[in-house]
């Protein structure tokens, strides 16, 4: 007999005349796959899985084990919004298609180790044995930009600034991101300009990591299509212009108590709201903070974001009001210690969702485990003082390259075995290759620099 899912996606499928899914998949660098097939062979794929060849995804088998199948999370299912089933004027076309989310399985039928939804759904269920469910919100920047007329230079399409009300095409277009992401089940919660020309911010709702890295995953592939049918195109690149802010992706972080049915971060009787649990935490995720940059902010590109004067964190601290600091404890309303939560601030959207979350995660736990306590919080500037303060209170500062970043990673067992052995193995040697590859080449900045002076 079909699952109570598996039917109510059938009944989804013929109610909207959905002839397609797409049975989508991440790779380890985050790269979002797919293998479409006739609706009619969703329920085949829910019960027996759908065979594909894992050869050539990034991260994931060799030639000669290549042979994985792919089973359908079924509450993932919904309609993709611009592939809709029916005409306005009733008419019938046959390209309606609708997405699920999949998770990767071996021949033998275990869970492929390679699959970084399965990295985290490993954490998820380490700190379900301590009593605890991860609960995320990240704050994916984008911009949004168009072609100018050589069909090569990228050019930001507006004027506006931070929280800018304008009428410019980009608010029109923001409005349909949210419909859009609304029509997959993804509840919005706040739309708004950055600070950068050309750049956006959609915030949506604040739910355990699992869904919420579903739903990132979906929110980069929502934007991007909605983007491109107005002669745009969206990117999450982390530092795509020079002398303008960069894209972050701000996780937000909480762990939920599941015997007392509360959050385990809150404490009123503390100065910062924190339990001794959220302190443990936050100092994990410090300890953990350069061993875990590189699957934060995985691509040579990061590491222009992660410099001082746009608002990315550089050095490696905690406090409330500074935002400078690499962990922030934001403001609740009075009354709201559920909402009790901590703000990470150096991921970025080219991030692996799932094995950000997972690091994030490790890196806590750690803390937890060890009943780590979390060094006082700075709340001056961070960016104002000199080297020696710095040394003298102890305030580390984050890697300033990738090939730092893959060094650190590999001397870090905790985020090392977060990952498992076969991600964290393909990730830094593709990271590995990446770096080598900009390590070789010659940048117009060198050539006008130097081509004539030496």
């Amino acid at each position: 007999m079909p699952s109570k899912d598996l039917t109510t996606a059938l009944k989804l499928a013929e109610e909207r005349n959905l002839r397609f899914v797409s049975l989508q998949f991440t790779d380890i660098v985050g790269q979002v796959k797919s293998v479409q097939v006739p609706m009619h062979q969703l329920e085949e794929a829910a019960e027996h899985g759908k065979w594909f060849d894992g050869s050539s995804i990034e991260g994931f088998a060799r030639i000669a084990e290549s042979d994985m199948f792919l089973v359908p999370d079924l509450a993932t299912f919904a309609p993709i919004p611009w592939e809709r089933g029916t005409r306005s004027d009733g008419a019938e076309l046959t390209t309606g298609a609708a997405r699920v989310i999949c998770d990767v399985f071996t021949p033998n039928g275990d869970p492929f180790p390679g699959d970084p939804r399965w990295v985290l759904r490993r954490q998820l269920d380490r700190a379900k044995k301590m009593g605890f469910i991860l609960n995320t919100g990240p704050e994916l920047e984008f911009f949004l930009l168009r072609r100018s007329g050589d069909g090569v230079e990228t050019l930001p399409h507006d004027a506006a600034g931070y929280f800018d009300l304008s009428e410019d095409l980009g608010t029109e277009v923001r409005k349909e991101m949210m419909n859009d992401l609304e029509a997959f089940g993804i509840k919005v919660e706040t739309a708004h300009h950055e600070v950068a020309t050309g750049q956006h911010e959609i915030d949506f709702e604040y739910a355990d990591a699992l869904r919420t890295a579903d739903n990132a995953v979906t929110f980069k592939t929502t934007l991007k299509a909605v983007a491109a049918r107005h002669g745009l195109y969206a990117t999450f690149m982390p530092k795509p212009f020079f002398g303008m802010n960069g894209n972050g992706m701000h996780t937000h972080q909480s762990l939920w108590d599941i015997k007392r049915n509360r959050n385990a971060f809150a404490d009123e009787r503390d100065a910062y709201g924190l339990s001794e649990i959220a302190r443990s935490y936050i100092a994990g995720i410090l300890e953990h903070a350069r061993g875990m940059i590189a699957v934060l902010a995985p691509l040579v590109n990061s590491y222009k974001r992660l410099v001082p004067g746009y608002e990315a964190p550089v050095y490696i601290g905690w406090a409330r009001i500074n935002r400078s600091a690499l962990v922030r404890i934001p403001q609740i309303s009075h009354g709201q210690l559920n909402s009790t939560r901590i703000e990470l601030r150096c991921p970025d959207p080219s991030s692996n969702p799932y094995l950000s979350f997972a690091a994030m995660l490790a890196a806590g736990l750690d803390g937890i485990d060890r009943k780590l306590t979390p060094p006082e919080p700075v709340e001056e500037n961070l960016y104002h003082l000199d080297a020696a303060k710095l040394a003298s209170r102890k305030i580390r500062q984050l890697p300033g390259t990738l090939r730092e970043a893959l060094d650190e990673l590999q001397s870090d067992r905790v985020i090392a075995d977060a990952l498992g052995e076969h991600v964290f193995e393909r990730f830094v040697e593709a990271k590995g290759e990446e770096w080598d590859e900009y390590r070789m080449q010659v940048t117009a900045w060198e050539v006008d620099r130097y081509l004539e002076a030496f």
